[in-house]
Parts: C-alpha cells; sequence; structure tokens
C-alpha cells in the first residue's frame, strides 16, 4: 500500500482532517524562519491532541543530532526527516539511539540519486532542488530520475505533488509514498485546504489500484 504523508501542518483541526482521511503520516516543521516552523511545545500539544494512529514526522535541517534526538523524544515523534547536509554518520548516530531516519535529497540530476548509497539505512525522500529553498517550493523534478532508485528501494517521492498530478508521479516512479506540502494548501502556508488534501489522498489510492 503506498503511504500518503501530509507535511507542513501547523494545527490539530488540520492534522486530524489529514488523518481522518486516509493520510498515513504528518509532518511537523522544526526550521527556524519557515512559514510552517513549530517550537517543540507547540508540537508537542498537537501530536497530543491527535489520534493514536498516523506516524509524526519531525524536519529539521542540519540541527545537531543531540538536539534532533531531544526534540524526537519531547514531542513523541515517529522519525524524523532531514532535508540539509546531514552526513551519514549524523544519520548512524541517530539510527543507534533508536531514531528512524528519512533523508531528503534534493534532486539536482542522476548525481543526487548515486548520493542515496551512501544512506543505506535511512528511508529516501526525493525533493526538487530549488537554489536558495530547503523544501516546500511547489516545484516538481523530473519523475524519470526517481524511477530505477523506487525499484530498489523504499523512496518517498515530494516536490509539486498536488491532487492534479499525483496519479502520474505515482504511475511513473511506483515510490513507496507520497508527500505534499504546499500542493494541499490554499493561500496562506501551513494552512491546509481540505479539499485538496482530500483530493491527494483519494487519488494516490485511485492511482495505487491502477499502477501496482
Amino acid at each position: 500500500m503506498i503511504r500518503v504523508k501530509i507535511c507542513g501542518v501547523t494545527t490539530a483541526e488540520d492534522a486530524r482532517y489529514a488523518l481522518e482521511n486516509g493520510a498515513d503520516a504528518l509532518g511537523l516543521n522544526f526550521v527556524p524562519g519557515t512559514p510552517r516552523c513549530l517550537d517543540a511545545g507547540t508540537a508537542a500539544a498537537l501530536s497530543a491532541a491527535l489520534p493514536p494512529f498516523g506516524a509524526r514526522v519531525g524536519i529539521f535541517v542540519d540541527e545537531p543530532p543531540e538536539r534532533v534526538e531531544t526534540i524526537f523524544r519531547e514531542v513523541g515523534l515517529d522519525a524524523v526527516q532531514l532535508h540539509g547536509e546531514e552526513t551519514p554518520e549524523a544519520c548512524r548516530w541517530l539510527i543507534d539511539r533508536g531514531v528512524r531516519v528519512i533523508r531528503a535529497l534534493r534532486v539536482k540530476g542522476p548525481e543526487t540519486i548515486a548520493e542515496a548509497a551512501r544512506y543505506p539505512a535511512c528511508t529516501i525522500l526525493l525533493d526538487a532542488f530549488v537554489k536558495g529553498e530547503l523544501g516546500g517550493t511547489g516545484k516538481t523534478f523530473d519523475w524519470e530520475l526517481a524511477r530505477d532508485l523506487a525499484a530498489r528501494r523504499p523512496v518517498i517521492l515530494s516536490g509539486g505533488l498536488r491532487p492534479e498530478n499525483v496519479a502520474e508521479a505515482i504511475h511513473q516512479v511506483r515510490p513507496y509514498g507520497v508527500d505534499a506540502s504546499s500542493g494541499v494548501e490554499g493561500e496562506v502556508p501551513g494552512r491546509k485546504d481540505f479539499w485538496r488534501v482530500r483530493a491527494f489522498i483519494e487519488n494516490a489510492r485511485a492511482a495505487e489500484k491502477n499502477t501496482f
């Protein structure tokens, strides 16, 4: 079954709606200076207000592994997603302490796909590369670059996914999971558009039946 992650949730209302409509995971942003950023206390309260099912994934960029682990335990996260220049050694440090790691790579070309081999113990998330941006840009990348990697190991496909294109992305890549943030929002970053959230999840599920 393909997994669906709704990333950048900032309210319990949005998070609960995503879970009730079939999302498998929620992304909680801990990247300072970004519009969807939460502090640990707010994220812990949000998580506590939700049903017990549905993975909580914390997004971090170039934070010391010790701080990532602290927030992981304080908030009650199920996994962390590392979106910066984190090394294989930093990822291994977290894994050795029981933290599940999703290593996000921003795809420039085939060389980015090759870099995934440096992180054999991590689930790989592929996002679009946009100079000067860390993610959540709404931009896609050449999905053909992801297909071979997705055939060999679990890959979460991200970057510009929205209700209108998620089915085609699944048909092309056959990923382990899909991830949407800005593609399921309206005009306010961090506030989800309920129609778009539901349509994204429904279209992903329908595409799965016709692909796998």
